[in-house]
């Protein structure tokens, strides 16, 4: 067993160099207002406009820039009616004035920059978004806006397709709220954060006497709770400030892989227990590679230099929000659960067993750079 789980390791540190990590489909939009007029840039995987419009026009598998630069106006057809601005309930005309390539760490992307022309300079914006979404529902899109040097963030996604922001609003307490409400969501939609959190999780409510699971009382159960959460909670909020301020950097591609495997080993040593009794120390050790897999999103969001400090704290203290109600919903009922065979076997074992094949398949998914899941 012991072979098995460094093999894993292995895997994900050695063949994820040559290959890029698995990524859900996002875009990255930047506003910025000056006066009547916003500029904007629009940051559009390859990957995603070769699905949507087809840009490989050889079918080698491989974009080139003539091939990219042969399917601007294609580009620009497809995407600008996806993208809608209206100041003030007017309509700003957008129109492309210039185009780009640049690498983001999940390989290529098309750099649309665009102009906005308003009729006076906005009060209120209303945002609507809706690239991709027909052909896939799991796509976002990542907005910077900044308007009198500060900046707002916000997230397009199906349900949040269209979005107001009031100009007059924007503060710096406004803006802390809504780093903190990304972190938040980013919390609740990040699987693999949420998978690893429950498998160290679902052992807090028993222990283990004769090779046999046994319910134990409130307070040891919460206690190792505790344990757990704060050993992950101090090891990702290192990592998150430490990437985050520049100090280190890892490739993405390593630690989405790492993160999957982390997953994969949490829920193994539930069946197959190597660090009995030391689970916060797994929480601590592998929440220093989360860590870094949540700075990766916050640069996504892109960081205001005027207010650095202040994204970064509201990001982390909405991602602890998220995570002590993920775990303020689990502790009730598991410990409600945690004397019946049902808890033991069905939940604990087979939640576990469930946990570790939907990671593996995670970890190949990154290591080999396919997709099977559509999460």
């Amino acid at each position: 067993m012991k072979r098995l789980l460094t093999t894993l390791l292995l895997l994900s540190t050695v063949l994820c160099g040559n290959a890029h990590a698995h990524k859900p489909s996002d875009s990255y939009l930047i506003l910025k207002t000056q006066g009547a007029t916003i500029q904007g840039q629009w940051d559009i995987a390859l990957r995603d406009l070769d699905f949507a419009i087809g840009l490989d026009g050889n079918g080698n598998g491989e974009i080139t820039w003539g091939e990219l630069r042969a399917r601007h106006d294609a580009i620009a057809a497809y995407v600008l009616p996806r993208f809608n601005i209206r100041a003030d309930d007017a309509a700003c005309p957008v129109h492309v004035s210039g185009n780009q390539v640049d690498n983001h760490t999940d390989g290529a992307y098309a750099v649309l920059h665009f102009v906005a022309d308003c009729a006076q300079p906005p009060a209120t914006l209303e945002l609507a978004y809706s690239l991709l979404f027909d052909v896939d529902p799991q796509h976002r899109g990542l907005l910077r806006l900044e308007h009198q040097g500060v900046t707002t963030t916000a997230i397009f996604s199906p349900d949040k397709a269209a979005q107001h922001f009031d100009l007059r609003e924007v503060t710096l307490l406004r803006q802390f709220l809504d780093y903190a409400k990304e972190g938040v969501w980013h919390i609740w939609i990040g699987f693999d954060h949420i998978m690893f959190l429950l498998a160290l999780l679902l052992p807090a409510v028993v222990h283990r006497e004769r090779k046999q699971w046994v319910a134990h009382g409130f307070r040891p159960a919460f206690w190792n709770v505790l344990q757990v959460v704060t050993a992950f909670t101090v090891a990702h909020s290192i990592t998150l400030s430490l990437a985050t301020l520049g100090v280190v950097s890892l490739p993405s591609r390593l630690v989405e892989s790492a993160i999957a495997a982390s997953v994969v080993l949490a829920a193994l040593n539930n069946i197959f227990p190597l660090f009995e009794g030391k689970r916060w120390m797994v929480a601590f050790a592998f929440g220093l590679i989360h860590g870094f897999g949540f700075a990766s999103v916050l640069a996504d969001l892109g960081l205001p230099q005027n207010a650095l400090l202040l994204a970064l704290v509201g990001f982390n203290l909405g991602v602890e929000g998220g995570q002590l109600a993920i775990v303020s919903v689990f502790l009730p009922v598991a410990y409600y659960l945690h004397e019946t065979r049902f808890y033991r076997h069905a939940v604990l074992s087979g939640g576990s067993v469930l946990i570790a094949l939907l990671a593996s398949v995670w970890l190949l998914e990154r290591v080999f750079n396919f997709k099977l899941l559509p999460f």
